[in-house]
């Protein structure tokens, strides 16, 4: 049996755990805690390269604020999530793996209303060389037109990344993949193109690059690393509104993530693109930015 079809509660290695290295298959919690029953829990999704992980206290620091907003505090500073993090991938001996801290409200009081229940953090670390099959990848990704819409930021805690917020994200992606495709593309409740289930959307038209606007939305980390990478490289990047009527016009087409990092999408719903020079240059730019950078001697 493959790592990758072993049950993540049956799994080997070390977890930290509210300060604490735990065995992988001790690391539970109640049934009744109140982060599984109102979504009180926000998370990351960080990658190491080289026994580093990229960009690691940006992504502390979103865990907080992802919290904050939620309205819980975090008992920890962010060198100390940093240094947890380190710990677990140095205890698991994992190198290049991928990272996630997670932090919920536990189980004191069940009831909307959980003021005095304990905030727990845990950060577990696994192999997980590529979020999509290598050969979709390598074509470009077939993306579903999903039936779900990203609310309306008066609604919901946008700029959180908060596990509630990803509920529409799974049902449009098992939609999507019953229907053979590796993903779906949201509209947002304007009828405007969002993202996907996982990752933010980039789109070329004569050698500019056109994003959406992150306004009802995560502005992910990745995708700022690539909007800098782009900029870097003398390359246009407009962030804007972008109707679905639009996508006839492009191009190319691509997605960035921690997971999915710079991936070609061929295709969402009847729109076609023919992932070429901007989509592989960034490609190569975001693999070369994130490996581990020596110390001059």
């Amino acid at each position: 049996m493959s790592v990758a079809s072993v049950p993540f509660d049956q799994r080997d290695g070390y977890i930290w755990y509210d300060g604490v290295l735990v065995p992988w298959r001790d690391a539970q919690l109640h049934v009744l805690s109140h982060g599984l029953h109102y979504a009180s829990t926000v998370f990351e999704g960080e990658r190491a390269y080289g026994g580093e992980i990229f960009k690691s206290s940006e992504h502390s620091e979103r865990l907080r604020l992802s919290a904050e907003m939620l309205d819980f505090t975090i008992p920890y500073t962010i060198s100390e999530i940093d240094a947890a993090k380190r710990l677990t991938l140095e205890k698991n001996g994992l190198t290049n793996a991928y990272v996630r801290p997670v932090a919920w409200r536990g189980s004191e009081m069940m009831g909307v209303s959980a003021q005095n229940n304990k905030i727990h953090l845990a950060v577990g670390v696994w192999e997980w060389p590529s979020y999509f099959d290598p050969e979709q990848r390598q074509k470009g990704l077939r993306l579903d037109l999903s039936e779900w819409r990203r609310p309306d930021p008066a609604t919901i805690p946008c700029r959180a990344k908060a596990a509630g917020l990803y509920m529409i994200c799974t049902i449009s992606k098992h939609r999507a993949e019953r229907r053979g495709y590796a993903d779906a593309m949201m509209l947002d409740y304007r009828g405007l193109v969002a993202e996907c289930t996982g990752a933010n959307l980039f789109f070329v038209k004569d050698g500019v690059i056109h994003t959406p606007t992150p306004d009802c939305f995560l502005d992910g980390i990745t995708r700022r690393t690539v909007i800098d990478l782009a900029r870097r490289h003398g390359l246009e990047v407009v962030e804007r509104h972008i109707k679905p009527e639009e996508l006839s016009g492009f191009s190319e087409c691509f997605i960035t993530g921690t997971a999915a990092e710079v991936t070609p999408v061929g295709s969402i719903a009847d729109w076609t693109f023919t992932p070429t020079g901007i989509t592989h240059q960034l490609m190569d730019a975001y693999t070369a930015e994130v490996q581990p950078k020596k110390q001059a001697a």
